[in-house]
């Protein structure tokens, strides 16, 4: 990590993430957090802030401001992330976050959030279910982060299970639904690793309407190809992959496809239509340094319609 004397500061978190993208597709956003009342909380208020991101629901709490240390990759090394979040002042008081759902169209919260501590857990648990009684569509990221688990791993089943039991949407593969399940899926292809993982989440979870993800093929870090997957209780959609190469940072980008399957479906799309917009969000994603998606719903459609590489005068 310290190759080099110079860190990059940026603000980044996974729901926070989805927001910012969701508020250049044109929605209201709102994230509910606790930051510390110091220049680092106060930073990254004013940076959701700037995106157009409504920080009414974060408080203000006693404790230091979580980080990560992200070690870009080259070639055949992969990047490495350092977690430092240990009494944040959101993992001392989350439930101090005003998840206030009034008219809220949409909840959305990642397996990132349970994995700080039981109280965060039990916190992200209550909000789902808020959210769900009030008849919110719920979607929630799996987004399984073993060295935050790794203190206390054999709970992450049971706690992600309770937020796949509220969810509409899952974000998430074979991998995720196995690691909730108990099961393994061990077919010989991945496209059938997918489809039994869906047909078993779909049988687990009553509520459950759809299942997507990415995939993807690294052949470096800076070259590799990126796909998209959905799965309802009826269909399933397959995007082919996009070659991508020169590749910036992939940090943030199943966030970015998230916000874009939301940003779909919100706007009416049918369950492809929404795919191929999130995989385009993501893919541009890719050409972005630092974890929020700064782009419009019309640069997103202007990739998808292949408008060229020409200078934009």
């Amino acid at each position: 990590m310290l190759q080099t004397p110079r860190l990059d500061v940026t603000v980044a978190g996974a729901e926070a993430n989805v927001a910012v993208a969701l508020a250049h597709f044109g929605h209201d956003a709102r994230v509910a957090s606790v930051l510390p009342d110091n220049v680092l909380g106060r930073a990254a208020l004013g940076e959701l802030r700037r995106h157009g991101v409504d920080v009414r629901g974060v408080a203000w709490g006693d404790g230091r401001m979580g980080l990560y240390f992200l070690s870009q990759g080259a070639v055949r090394r992969p990047s490495e992330i350092l977690y430092d979040r240990a009494d944040s002042a959101f993992a001392l008081a989350p439930d101090r976050a005003k998840v206030e759902l009034g008219d809220a169209d949409w909840f959305h919260v990642s397996g990132v959030t349970p994995a700080l501590n039981r109280g965060a857990a039990d916190a992200a648990i209550a909000a789902a279910r808020a959210a769900r009684a009030r008849r919110v569509p719920v979607s929630f990221d799996g987004n399984y982060r073993s060295k935050l688990w790794e203190t206390w791993r054999d709970e992450a089943p049971g706690i992600l299970r309770q937020l796949f039991e509220q969810a509409d949407i899952i974000f998430g593969d074979e991998r995720d639904i196995g690691l909730v399940l108990g099961q393994r899926f061990e077919q010989t292809s991945a496209e059938e690793r997918r489809a039994r993982a869906a047909a078993a989440a779909f049988q687990a979870f009553p509520t459950l309407t759809r299942i997507a993800s990415t995939t993807r093929v690294a052949h470096s870090v800076e070259a590799q190809d990126y796909g998209a997957v959905m799965f309802t209780r009826s269909t399933s959609h397959q995007l082919a992959a996009v070659p991508l190469s020169g590749i910036v940072d992939r940090v943030g980008t199943g966030d970015t496809f998230a916000a874009g399957v939301i940003h779909g479906l919100l706007t009416g799309e049918e369950d492809e239509a929404a795919l191929k917009f999130g995989l385009a969000a993501a893919c541009l994603k890719h050409s972005l340094p630092g974890d929020f998606f700064t782009l419009s719903a019309d640069d997103v459609r202007a990739a998808m319609e292949d408008e060229g590489l020409d200078v934009k005068r």
